[in-house]
């Protein structure tokens, strides 16, 4: 799939800690082709790392995004994602395409991210549905779009480690089953052949590893490539802290965190949030010794 340059340099900077930055490039995306969703969607992303970001938190000894309440630039992310979808949507009612399939999943995917921190389940659970019905759709009209895989990947592993109350749920909103196995493959493919999905899916891959699998050291390792390729965004360094903090590896885990305090302490786009969860990381670690 061609991506525009770009599309390339705007989630470069997005992934470097600057999605202010890189929703400039994406906005005039949008003005230069009004009707081709990639602009939006990308908005979108940049919007949601600073929602991301913004979150953080330790709970249950882990550093991570886990629940917030709803805020007025929710709706403007809200729009983001809609607009992507629709004119996505728009295309594949003209002539369906595996590329306007994926920008529809991904809009989708970037919902539900957001409907889950909500806590809003049921809308979790509808946009996540329609994310996996067009990213299946994606890989039957092209086997080879490695970015779809992302989204599908997330999907089958969570949906098969639904707790049994939610499973009811799924049951009764007749919402398809999952694989764990197959999501970790489906993640990894992403990662190695993504065209747009590939630091995406290494970072979650490296939660889930984390969250689920308590396998620090695997997740530390997928961690790691992405702090060397953008040292200067600190969830990066957050995160890698966390895996290194989990694994026992308290040198590790207490350079990361102060590298994060320190580029928070400059233009970083949630300054404050990450300068605190680093603090108290750290003092979790002075517990230690």
């Amino acid at each position: 799939m061609a991506v525009p340059p770009e599309a390339k340099e705007g989630l470069r900077l997005v992934y470097a800690g600057e999605p202010d930055a890189a929703a400039t490039i994406f906005r005039k995306m949008q003005q230069e082709q009004p009707e081709h969703p990639l602009g939006h969607l990308l908005e979108a992303n940049a919007a949601w790392w600073k929602i991301y970001c913004t979150s953080l938190e330790i709970r249950w000894n882990l550093i991570d995004a886990f629940k917030r309440g709803k805020r007025a630039e929710d709706e403007d992310f809200f729009r983001l994602t809609q607009h992507s979808i629709t004119l996505a949507e728009q295309q594949i009612a003209r002539k369906d395409s595996a590329e306007m399939r994926l920008y529809a999943g991904m809009g989708y995917a970037l919902e539900a991210r957001l409907r889950a921190l909500r806590d809003e389940r049921r809308a979790t659970a509808r946009a996540g549905v329609k994310a996996r019905e067009h990213l299946l759709r994606a890989v039957e009209l092209d086997p080879h779009q490695a970015d779809a895989f992302a989204g599908l990947g997330l999907y089958n592993y969570y949906v098969d480690t639904l707790s049994w109350a939610v499973r009811v749920l799924r049951f009764f909103m007749g919402i398809p089953g999952g694989n764990k196995a197959d999501g970790m493959r489906q993640l990894e493919v992403a990662m190695r052949d993504g065209v747009l999905t590939a630091v995406e899916a290494r970072f979650y891959l490296a939660k889930t590893l984390r969250n689920n699998e308590q396998n620090y050291t695997r997740g530390a390792e997928l961690l790691e490539p992405l702090v060397a390729q953008y040292p200067r965004n600190p969830v990066f360094h957050l995160l890698l802290g966390d895996m290194h903090r989990k694994a026992g590896h308290n040198e590790e885990a207490a350079r990361h965190f102060r590298e994060a305090t320190r580029l928070a302490s400059g233009n970083s786009f949630c300054s404050t949030g990450v300068r605190q969860v680093a603090a108290q990381a750290m003092a979790s670690l002075a517990k230690k010794n």
